[in-house]
């Protein structure tokens, strides 16, 4: 029994490390490593000088499966068989092929480097001499080469470019509130700056009670009193200040009814290193794989990618309110499997980006007992969870339904949330939080580890975070401007959602799911065969040409639905609906009337 246990053990190894020359294998370790591309190239040039011609590319291409080739971008296929038929391929462009040939989306680096130059706040850069590097395209990780992140990608850079030029720009790429109109609240901001003064010029100012509300400096002196001594400009415990986790932990207990424990959450730059973190415990080889929402927020596939992990993609169906069934779940398991997967973890996103919708109480449930049967952790992304407006819904957390069923009892279940979203906004404060449910208490320890190596999140946004969590005391003094604040974002938030999803969807060509929650509208387009025969020619994505027009157009910069992904022929963009509402008014016509004129164009 030892012996074959053994046995498993090394022939268990042997397949993860062992090198070898069968092109389809290193070919699926380079889709998800982004490693051994020198070697891929020396298995498909058989007759090993140097050069891979047109009959080692079919070779090569004809050993890959089905589902394989189903993956790689179709454009650069073609590509690869149009450029060996003219001259026979070195290392350097086949790994530049493989990167567009295996990437989420459909962006070129080479475009993307061009914008790069060109951006108006870069300042000076460039290398002291202009020799060849040692760490160059194709000695860097080509893991980092490989990742993607539309929402600050090509078409932004370029809105960068051109609003440096004099042309009005209305950003809608990107949920930043702040930064197109929302006003700050104004306690948390009075909280913040009485905290981050020195204590004679702020709390113990003589005059500072006719500056400050009461309860304001009162919480600023328990913030201050919580942090010691050092005040903000210290680092604190690598899981955060004890107090503001115990903010989060009565934040919760009060929204689900159920226990939480302080030492069960950490406080993060955001959510999103605290899913990197997460994501970095568990994609421990190449086969290792993450199922996410298609379409999805791209920091999933851009840190699994990163990370050299696999994305399993599931497809949410956009004619049934963008929901999924536990069949389809089972569905994409099962195939997973068969390819030699592992699926250990699952991203569930709710409310929804970048499609808006809000999953009812059977919907989590679903998606939690499938990751509970199958061992799957789940990581539940819930930073909009104050953004619901649909009349009848309401925010369910993850963590809620799996305390109130029993046969959740055993989910492994990571949750996450932000300052960046909801009412508060502050995207720049970079505070958040996650909490670790039913996670293997050794797990944790080396989560810990992982965190103290960054030392701590910012003081800043744990500042923050607790605010969020705990604002100022009903009846006090900032207590009815708080609430009038609030209710006038959400107010504004609400009526923008809805005005928006019916101007797109007055506009013929244009079809859009409601945005019931979250900051965003994900609407699909019809484009004239002109204009994807265009796309085709500069190698671009259908919606990329059409947010590229857009952008030039009309000034409004939205993102390409292929960066989130998408079902297999659908096109479209995600647009945010921050902006103030004479200027998301100005833009619904705005959207109308370059649609009108993008089909004429290419009619």
């Amino acid at each position: 029994f030892l012996r074959s246990g053994l046995l498993r053990h090394l022939e268990g190894f042997r397949r993860f490390s062992s090198p070898s020359r069968d092109p389809k294998m290193l070919f699926e370790a380079y889709a998800s490593t982004s490693r051994s591309s020198a070697e891929l190239f020396k298995s498909i040039d058989s007759d090993g000088d140097g050069l891979i011609d047109p009959k080692e590319v079919k070779e090569f291409l004809d050993k890959l499966p089905v589902t394989t080739l189903e993956k790689i971008n179709g454009v650069a296929i073609q590509a690869l068989q149009a450029k060996s038929e003219r001259e026979c391929l070195d290392l350097e462009y086949f790994q530049r092929w493989l990167v567009m040939a295996t990437r989420f989306g459909d962006s070129r680096g080479s475009r993307m480097e061009k914008e790069y130059k060109m951006l108006p706040d870069l300042g000076e850069y460039g290398a002291v001499c202009e020799e060849p590097k040692s760490w160059n395209a194709n000695t860097m990780a080509q893991n980092l080469r490989r990742m993607q992140y539309a929402v600050r990608g090509e078409v932004v850079m370029k809105a960068e470019r051109l609003m440096a030029e004099g042309k009005e720009i209305i950003f809608t790429n990107i949920g930043n509130p702040h930064s197109v109109g929302q006003q700050p609240i104004t306690f948390y901001r009075q909280v913040m700056a009485l905290c981050d003064l020195p204590a004679k010029d702020g709390i113990d100012h003589p005059n500072v009670t006719s500056m400050f509300p009461s309860d304001v400096i009162d919480r600023a002196r328990e913030i201050k009193a919580a942090i010691g001594g050092s005040g903000t400009g210290a680092y604190t415990g690598s899981q955060g200040v004890l107090s503001f986790r115990q903010d989060v932990v009565d934040f919760i207990e009060k929204r689900d009814g159920y226990p939480s424990k302080t030492g069960n959450i950490f406080l993060t730059n955001g959510a999103s290193s605290g899913i990197q973190a997460i994501l970095t415990g568990l994609l421990a080889n190449d086969h290792d794989a993450v199922m996410i929402p298609i379409p999805q927020y791209p920091i999933y596939s851009a840190l699994i990618t990163l990370l050299c992990g696999r994305q399993v993609g599931y497809e949410l169906d956009e004619s049934e309110g963008w929901s999924v069934s536990r069949e389809a779940l089972e569905t994409q398991l099962k195939i997973s499997q068969s390819e030699g997967l592992t699926v250990k973890a699952m991203a569930m996103i709710n409310p929804g980006n970048p499609t808006g919708q809000v999953l009812n109480e059977e919907d989590v449930a679903t998606i939690c007992q499938f990751c509970a049967d199958n061992g799957i952790v789940l990581l539940s992304d819930e930073v909009y969870q104050r953004n619901v407006y649909a009349a009848g819904k309401e925010f369910h957390s993850a963590k809620k339904v799996a305390m109130s069923r029993p046969s959740l009892s055993s989910l492994q279940l990571v949750s996450f949330h932000s300052t960046s979203k909801g009412l508060i906004g502050e995207c720049g404060r970079r505070g958040g939080y996650m909490e670790l449910h039913n996670i293997d208490t050794y797990i944790q320890t080396q989560i810990y580890k992982l965190a103290s190596s960054g030392l701590c999140s910012g003081v800043n946004g744990q500042i923050m975070t607790s605010l969020m969590l705990r604002g100022p005391p009903e009846g006090g003094e900032s207590w009815d401007l708080f609430q009038k604040e609030e209710s006038e974002i959400f107010a504004s938030l609400s009526r923008k959602a809805e005005k928006l999803v019916d101007g797109l969807n007055s506009i013929e060509g244009i079809e859009c799911e409601p945005a019931e929650g979250a900051m965003y509208a994900f609407p699909s387009i019809q484009m004239p065969k002109k204009a994807l025969e265009e796309a085709e020619s500069l190698k671009q994505s259908p919606d990329t040409l059409y947010a590229v027009s857009l952008l030039e157009s009309t000034g409004i910069c939205v993102v390409p639905a292929s960066g989130f992904g998408q079902k297999k022929g659908r096109i479209g963009f995600r647009t945010t609906f921050l902006p103030p509402d004479d200027v998301m008014e100005k833009a619904v016509q705005e959207f109308k009337r370059h649609h009108e004129e993008f089909c004429e164009r290419y009619a």
